[in-house]
């Protein structure tokens, strides 16, 4: 009797990737792409994948998971949580963010969060190392040693009291990323500016979560923007801007670029679909929306759009940083129902990325469907180090693939999202095309909205250098 051929078959789906569309069979063994063509034969198994779309696994490559959030703050989600709700959203790559707190090293911090991680993944993992105390340890001794090791890179804050750094700091930090051959994400806003429009906000009594976005306007992050595309042009390294808001601050890529900068730019879903105004509601509701940068108007939503379509961005990433709303230890702090400066920043949105872009940009004919595989999983396995084991439907590629219903209506709701948080941003949206089965590495893991496997078939995954870093001017 002849031994299958293939561990599993995907039959009669249309396979999207960044650059084609066509309609095939993939034969995988081993967990890796082995073959692709028509009427593959001879398979253990066989997934029917008729009428539905074949696209790589979704790459969330900005997410914060148990992260520190300061005194009292517990984040919603663990890594069980959280991957879960990725999984469930058609992901199989996330990316969370390794804080260093002050006065530890880069070692210490990814030993105590590698710890948090292992063994509690639903989906692979890879981490960015977010440095917040750039010692020369740090700079000349550790982050040289752990680029060889895979973490390729990390990301420096220009706000928040405590992990933003100064200027000559950031010039140090890149310039050692420069040396390690790692790649550099800038959180990018002016914290100084914030700072004294939150006095001024309290100062007249405007403590309303809707104050938290005027507080931060459009001009604190283009300043921003500006500021550290300069220092990396000084010391000429790539960075990334990350969770860009607006037109402003997207004028400054593009002006770089024309200087000749190697630059990659993010947008997330909020500031797609929502507004500041969802921040001006009763009973402190709007505190379900306070983020950094904040949402901010119809004319900023249109602009990050066109964005998305013309190249401005090369990343659509979901900024998940997840907590609690009625919940002492989340949103209803007691500091927080006091202030908006004390509100826990940052909203769930790992599950619901890749459907909020595939019904307001595929179906609505703002992109098309590469695009959207280039937007939501190629890119980012090219720009962090994964392309092409990840990110791509390719032989010898890992088996991740994400099965999508393109006409499947759903209504979010947050029962559906499988995260630690009691709410969603957008609940009671409704959207056309929805992840129904979900493989990594060529294992069905997800089907129709429940985990097919359980927590711990998720891997940690080093990674190589950016393709900018290796003399790539565009992903």
């Amino acid at each position: 009797m002849t031994a299958p051929s293939f561990d599993t078959v995907v039959r009669g789906g249309t396979i999207v990737t960044a650059a084609d569309v066509y309609q095939a069979d993939i034969g995988i063994t081993d967990g890796k792409i082995v073959a692709i063509g028509r009427d593959l034969q001879e398979a253990a198994k066989s997934i029917d994948a008729t009428g539905l779309l074949v696209m790589p696994g979704g790459i969330d490559s900005h997410v914060h998971i148990a992260q520190p959030s300061g005194e009292g703050i517990v984040m919603a989600d663990d890594f069980e949580s959280g991957t879960r709700s990725a999984l469930l959203g058609g992901n199989t790559t996330v990316m969370p963010f390794c804080l260093q707190q002050k006065g530890d090293t880069l070692r210490e911090a990814l030993k105590g969060y590698h710890a948090l991680a292992e063994g509690n993944c639903f989906t692979d993992i890879s981490f960015h190392m977010i440095v917040s105390d750039p010692t020369p340890h740090v700079l000349g001794q550790e982050m040289p040693a752990l680029a060889e090791e895979g973490y390729t890179s990390i990301k420096v804050f220009m706000t928040y009291e405590g992990l933003r750094l100064r200027d000559d700091e950031i010039l140090a930090t890149l310039d050692a990323a420069k040396r390690s051959r790692q790649v550099v994400l800038v959180h990018c806003e002016n914290e100084d500016a914030i700072r004294y429009l939150i006095g001024r906000r309290e100062a007249d009594g405007d403590t309303a979560p809707y104050h938290h976005a005027t507080s931060r306007p459009i001009a604190a992050e283009r300043e921003a923007t500006h500021r550290a595309l300069s220092l990396a042009e000084i010391v000429d390294t790539p960075i990334v801007i990350v969770h860009v808001s607006n037109r402003e601050a997207m004028e400054e890529i593009s002006r770089a670029r024309l200087r000749g900068q190697k630059i990659a730019g993010e947008t997330c879903p909020q500031y797609l679909v929502l507004t500041a105004d969802d921040l001006d509601l009763e009973d402190f509701e709007g505190a379900k929306f306070v983020c950094s940068p904040p949402p901010r108007d119809k004319e900023s939503q249109d602009a990050c759009w066109s964005g998305l379509e013309n190249g401005v961005f090369d990343l659509y990433s979901s900024d998940h940083c997840p907590f609690r709303f009625d919940d002492p230890g989340g949103k209803k702090t007691e500091k927080g129902m006091q202030s908006f400066r004390w509100i826990p920043n940052g909203i769930p949105g790992v599950a619901t990325r890749l459907p909020i872009l595939f019904s307001e940009g595929v179906k609505t004919g703002r992109i098309d469907l590469n695009r959207f595989v280039a937007l939501t999983s190629t890119n980012h396995a090219k720009l962090y180090g994964l392309y092409p084991q990840k990110g791509t439907i390719a032989v010898g590629s890992d088996a991740d693939l994400t099965l999508w219903d393109p006409e499947l209506r759903k209504t979010i709701t947050n029962d559906d999202l499988g995260h630690g948080a009691d709410y969603t941003p957008y609940e009671g949206m409704e959207v056309t095309g929805w992840p129904v089965k979900v493989l990594l590495r060529g294992d069905l893991v997800m089907e129709k909205g429940v985990p097919v496997l359980g927590k711990g078939r998720g891997r940690y995954l080093p990674r190589k250098r950016s393709n900018l870093i290796n003399g790539e001017t565009s992903l």
